[in-house]
């Protein structure tokens, strides 16, 4: 598979197994990125033009609207279902938005709503004008796998263990599985180490003038996903840096972009044209399969983003028409589109009023069908239907791989 146009080397790694004893090996070390754009054809380049263009659009509606920000918690929500979809962690959609972060119901739900915590990390870490680096790509892990069967003593570092990612469709019944793997990634060590602080050099550089923010982020993600730093985590932290890389740069104001539900939906491509810039070099491919998801997935984002506000006026104008005329009650609106599903308490804490007050206003808001009422008398959570169809609206069919 690696001839001669293989974007990197293959190095010899080697090891010993309890049942078939001592064996010998090859991983693929990718060649260090270059601060010049790859050679691409004049149609990637049209992708990667429209998609720049859409994530302008999705950029622009968010600076026009009074807090952006309110609606950063219910697209993580969407984002951390489908990421984890990617990798083999699967929780309906509906479950994901109503799920208690407080207390998940299951390990696997703990482990998609970890996602939500480290983006929250990762977007804090940018805003306070911190530079992406290794120090936040450990943060990032160590909280992404926290309380998760894969949680332990390497949680939150490099690793120190040769990983491989798949099995070929063709490996033997019982086959090493080193031998089996579809790829294996770089041998860890130093050499892995120093790579992964290179990259996340150079993905802070500015490459304005030689390298389009769209291609920049393609390549980073290719980098990242092929370097495969950690023991797990690897393709979620990855696809979060894909929204991070373009956040840090000022492509996007506001991190609302959810790019997994479209690289979900089609992660048999996506594996592969990976797979192949390592293979073959194949940069024209892969960069028009991502400025394409870019482009689709921004503008899904701005519609659901267009949507939201509107489901959020309407929710607005039933309580001006109503007799509530207190404007904690619009806030107590505005706090049910940023947080899909949540408690009394919840209100009582992140509003500052009082648990009667808050107990009050969510009974008004239920009488007015502007909340609705789940879980158990002793564990009592509200959502608007109203925000939780919109949200649904936009749910991908499954993949096929």
């Amino acid at each position: 598979m690696f001839g001669n146009q293989a974007s990197g080397t293959l190095v010899r790694i080697s090891g010993t197994d309890p049942r078939a004893g001592e064996w010998e090996h090859r991983a693929f070390v990718p060649n260090p990125l270059s601060d010049a754009s790859p050679v691409l054809s004049q149609s990637t380049y049209l992708r990667v033009a429209n998609a720049r263009a859409a994530l302008a659009a999705l950029d622009s509606t968010a600076r026009q609207l009074p807090n952006p920000r309110l609606l950063r918690r219910p697209s993580l929500r969407r984002e951390a279902q489908s990421t984890s979809a990617l990798e083999g962690t699967y929780e309906p959609l509906r479950a994901v938005l109503t799920a208690d972060d407080e207390a998940p119901n299951s390990l696997t739900m703990r482990e998609v709503l970890n996602f939500v915590t480290m983006a929250d990390h990762a977007f804090a870490w940018v805003e306070a004008g911190r530079p992406l680096s290794v120090a936040m790509l450990r943060d990032l892990q160590r909280i992404l796998v926290r309380g998760t069967p894969t949680e332990g003593s390497s949680s939150g570092n490099i690793r120190e263990i040769q990983v491989v990612i798949g099995q070929r469709k063709t490996a033997g019944l019982g086959e090493l599985p080193v031998k089996a793997a579809r790829f294996v990634p770089p041998p860890p060590g130093d050499d892995l180490n120093a790579r992964v602080q290179d990259l996340m050099g150079w993905m802070v550089k500015d490459h304005a003038n030689l390298v389009d923010p769209v291609v920049a982020a393609a390549l980073g993600h290719y980098q990242f996903e092929t370097l495969h730093p950690f023991h797990d985590g690897n393709g979620r932290i990855g696809r979060l840096l894909i929204v991070l890389q373009l956040f840090t740069i000022g492509t996007l104001s506001e991190p609302t972009l959810t790019v997994s539900p479209w690289f979900e939906a089609r992660r048999a491509e996506y594996y592969d044209l990976l797979l192949a810039v390592s293979t073959e070099s194949d940069w024209d491919g892969w960069v028009s399969f991502f400025a394409q998801g870019l482009e689709e997935s921004a503008i899904v984002t701005r519609q659901q983003m267009l949507d939201l506000v509107a489901a959020q006026g309407r929710l607005k104008e039933i309580v001006r028409s109503s007799n509530l005329r207190a404007d904690t009650a619009h806030a107590l609106v505005d706090y049910a589109v940023a947080n899909v599903s949540f408690t009394v308490r919840h209100v009582e804490r992140d509003l500052g009023v009082s648990y009667g007050r808050a107990n009050r206003l969510v009974a008004d808001l239920v009488r007015l069908d502007v909340l609705h009422e789940t879980g158990s008398s002793y564990r009592r959570r509200f959502y608007a239907p109203e925000v939780l169809r919109v949200l649904l609206s936009a749910e991908p069919g499954p993949s096929v791989v």
